[in-house]
């Protein structure tokens, strides 16, 4: 007689559940992450002007890369990982600094090449920070940490509603068919979440998406799938595709199995550029306070509990190596994914075994890149329907930390600077404009870096003792 299986639950963060299940909450994942995982990619090799052969290869193995530093995460090697629904991804943060460094060097495979070197210095900086995290903890309580998960949670909601619309690089950006699409997703995964029960209600997000796979493709048959404008600079009329529409076209052009490249673009000396190295090295301090900030969601969203030290530390550790090791095969820093820490917040399933499917899915998005063609043509506005809700969740989470001791009148004061001036900073960097590049580069953006050094920097200044005073 075949022994019965015993399964634990989704919620439960250790144990096994129906390999089904796991697949769908793994893709959930992947599907909020992957247009994220990629952009970075996209723009900064855009920036250094790289070839569009060398282009793909460093695309399919940050892929690779992500899958492969998020099952570090999750099952850690010695210090290294902190054994959490941690999802790992191209860093967006680093974006601005990255296009700075490009402007500042040219175009060019150099250019980029001192990215890629500087990264992986930054990461083994934050590497050796996250060993010596824990004397540094009380720096980080639950007021620090929950604001800077609301200013993560605050950076992104924009991020969702641009999706949301179709994207403002778009021509038909804000067009009703965009909303449309973002519309019924959203509302599919409000009704599936709240109206239905097992597993319709835990992969609402992945459902939710799927729904948006199959009114894009009915939209395209009965509404017209191209739009015009007059181009500004040579005053031609353009036609293009409509930003909604489903482009097979990159699944049939994409190869069934490709081997990642080791090192794609070499290197030399002239890549070794302090240029490079000290804004980069920089961020990578900034990574490690948002990546404190993320593993804390997760723990008090999703395991209602804080994070320990050595979940904290084991997640700043995998995250500076993790860089470290992507910048091998040419890939920009990793770090952990905001959305997906908002995904666990709003779904509460911190299974390790339902993540890591997710993460194997990646690395074979990475060694199959026609799985990865089919995420890759996702339209902007199906990722936008499923992010305004999951990039809110943050938002959420960072004010259960705040408020998990109560509101006194010390906390009070400490969140709103530190989102009215950290994260006003951030979001307005015209403010900045008169400041050195340097200045802007680190604080501009994303508010993020401002509103967490705000934190702390009130956080030891007002005293506890004097709250009611």
């Amino acid at each position: 007689m075949q022994k019965k299986q015993n399964y634990s639950s989704p919620y439960q963060l250790e144990g096994r559940i129906p390999l089904g299940q796991a697949i769908l909450y793994g893709l959930q994942h992947v599907m909020a992450m992957f247009v994220g995982n990629l952009t970075p990619v996209l723009l900064i090799t855009g920036a250094c002007a790289l070839d569009g052969g060398l282009q793909l290869q460093i695309i399919q193995n940050a892929m690779l890369m992500a899958g492969l530093i998020t099952l570090l995460q999750i099952f850690t090697i010695g210090p290294v990982g902190a054994k959490l629904p941690i999802v790992m991804g191209t860093s967006s943060g680093f974006i601005g600094v990255c296009s700075g460094v490009a402007s500042t060097m040219g175009q060019g495979i150099v250019t980029y090449g001192a990215i890629i070197f500087a990264s992986f210095i930054g990461g083994l900086f934050e590497t050796v920070l996250g060993f010596f995290l824990k004397p540094l903890r009380r720096f980080f309580p639950s007021l620090v940490t929950g604001t800077v998960v609301m200013a993560i949670g605050l950076s992104l909601i924009s991020v969702g509603i641009n999706s949301f619309g179709g994207g403002n690089n778009n021509g038909d950006f804000g067009s009703l068919p965009n909303l449309f699409v973002g519309t019924v997703v959203l509302v599919t995964i409000i009704l599936l979440k709240h109206f239905t029960k097992g597993v319709t209600s835990t992969a609402s997000i992945l459902i939710g998406i799927i729904v948006g796979y199959i009114v894009c493709g009915i939209m395209g048959m009965i509404l017209p799938t191209t739009y015009q404008y007059i181009d500004p600079n040579t005053q031609e009329t353009v036609t293009k595709t409509c930003s909604w529409v489903l482009d097979f076209s990159k699944v049939g052009d994409a190869s069934w199995f490709a081997v990642p490249a080791f090192m794609p673009f070499g290197f030399s000396k002239d890549m070794i550029d302090l240029r490079a190295i000290i804004p980069i090295v920089i961020m990578f301090i900034v990574t490690a306070v948002e990546t404190v900030g993320d593993t804390s969601a997760i723990t008090e969203g999703g395991l209602a509990r804080e994070a320990t030290d050595k979940e904290l530390s084991g997640s700043v550790i995998c995250d500076g190596l993790g860089s470290s090791i992507a910048a091998f095969f040419g890939v920009l820093p990793n770090t952990s994914f905001s959305q997906n820490v908002g995904l666990i917040a709003m779904t509460k399933i911190v299974n390790l075994f339902a993540i890591s499917t997710g993460a194997i899915f990646l690395v074979l998005c990475g060694l199959f890149p026609k799985l990865a063609a089919i995420i890759q043509m996702m339209p902007q506005s199906v990722l936008g329907g499923a992010a305004v809700m999951m990039f809110a969740s943050i938002v959420v989470s960072g004010i259960q930390l705040v408020t998990k001791d109560g509101v006194s009148n010390r906390t009070v004061t400490i969140v709103s600077v530190a989102l009215g001036l950290g994260y006003g900073l951030g979001a307005n960097t015209e403010v900045l404009s008169n400041l050195p590049q340097f200045v802007e580069l680190i604080f501009g953006g994303s508010g993020i870096v401002p509103a967490a050094i705000i934190a702390m920097i009130l956080n030891i200044a007002i005293p506890k003792d004097k709250e009611a005073a």
